[in-house]
């Protein structure tokens, strides 16, 4: 089937989130979790290595929105569902639907770390990729220094398959770094091989 008849949930809930398709005019709330995380997330992702101005941020929330409508990328915002205060980003990368497998991908707002909110919010993805959108393989990939993003996949059970040594450039260019790749697989029917 062509992913884009797919029929995915815009939305998904937990215990203590909600987790939503960005929408024209999440770029603010966004841009400002970026603002006063900054510090935080530069060593590890692209995208803070300065900070991005609210158009820049509202730009990049809606193609997210148009690259989850063709099954590019699903990207989901994260919410506290009592209060509606945005949390931070997670969703789905590097999809090939052929297999079909993805990647896991987020970062969180500082003023909530340490809550046990991304970790929610990932195991809901990694059941959802699972039994919604049928995946054999679901990868977490992390830097193999950024220790907080490690904690995630660890504590969710997912097994550290490997390092890979040398694989990338450090955010800023300046260094190589080490790639810890961690996955969970749906059990396969050996008779299918």
């Amino acid at each position: 089937m062509n992913p884009i008849l797919m029929d995915i949930k815009t939305s998904i809930e937990t215990e203590r989130l909600k987790l939503r398709i960005p929408l024209p005019g999440d770029g603010g709330v966004v841009n400002e979790a970026i603002e006063g995380s900054i510090e935080e997330l530069k060593p590890w992702l692209g995208f803070a290595r300065e900070l991005p101005s609210p158009e820049d941020t509202e730009v990049n929330t809606r193609q997210a929105h148009a690259k989850f409508l063709s099954r590019e990328s699903l990207r989901y915002l994260v919410f506290l569902k009592e209060t509606n205060e945005f949390v931070g980003s997670t969703g789905f990368h590097n999809i090939h639907w052929e297999v079909p497998k993805l990647e896991i991908g987020y970062w969180i707002d500082t003023r909530y770390s340490g809550k046990g909110y991304m970790t929610e919010a990932v195991d809901a993805l990694t059941e959802f990729a699972f039994v919604e959108l049928q995946c054999a393989r679901v990868e977490i990939r992390c830097e193999s220094e950024n220790y907080k993003s490690r904690a995630i996949p660890e504590k969710l059970g997912f097994d550290l398959e490997g390092v890979l040594r040398n694989e990338d450039l450090s955010v800023d260019g300046k260094r190589l770094t080490d790639t810890c790749v961690f996955a969970k697989v749906k059990p396969r029917d050996v008779k299918e091989l």
